[in-house]
């Protein structure tokens, strides 16, 4: 049964509301139909990898080179697969651009459920000094 127009009308507000109020969780309603592909690629991609487990080891006991090649090119390409489907499976829908991501360089400190970017500046010296000051505090507390 269809809805009607002023359910319809209804049911576009409320997810208007739901967006303003809450996008995060918003974007993690939209993002489940692609959390399901990405989960249903990983589990074909591990089939895929035991059968190329299974072809190489039937081509190393039968000695023929080219059957193991193969066996191992199947295992190369689920593995992909299965690592490009997990690594998008962690991503919502709509990416916050905002957000830092820990590849993109620099180290990202979960604050209250915001990300914030921790910058080098914020610590406390370089390397070399902090590892001075710990030598010497070392020295100082008699080796502990």
């Amino acid at each position: 049964m269809p809805l009607s127009e002023e359910e319809l009308r209804l049911l576009e507000q409320m997810e208007r509301a739901l967006v303003e109020e809450d996008p995060k969780f918003a974007s993690t309603l939209r993002g489940t139909a692609f959390r399901r592909s990405a989960r249903r690629r990983a589990i074909i991609a591990g089939v895929g990898f035991a059968i190329g487990v299974a072809v190489l080891m039937t081509g190393a006991v039968a000695g023929l080179t080219l059957l193991g090649v193969a066996g191992f090119v199947v295992m190369l390409g689920s593995a992909t697969v299965a690592l490009t489907a997990m690594r998008g499976q962690h991503g919502s829908a709509a990416p916050d651009p905002r957000a830092s991501h820990p590849s993109r360089g620099g180290f990202t400190v979960i604050d209250g459920g915001r990300r914030t970017k921790r910058s080098r500046a914020s610590s406390h010296g370089s390397f070399m000094d902090r590892m001075a000051e710990r030598w010497s505090r070392r020295r100082d507390n008699g080796g502990y």
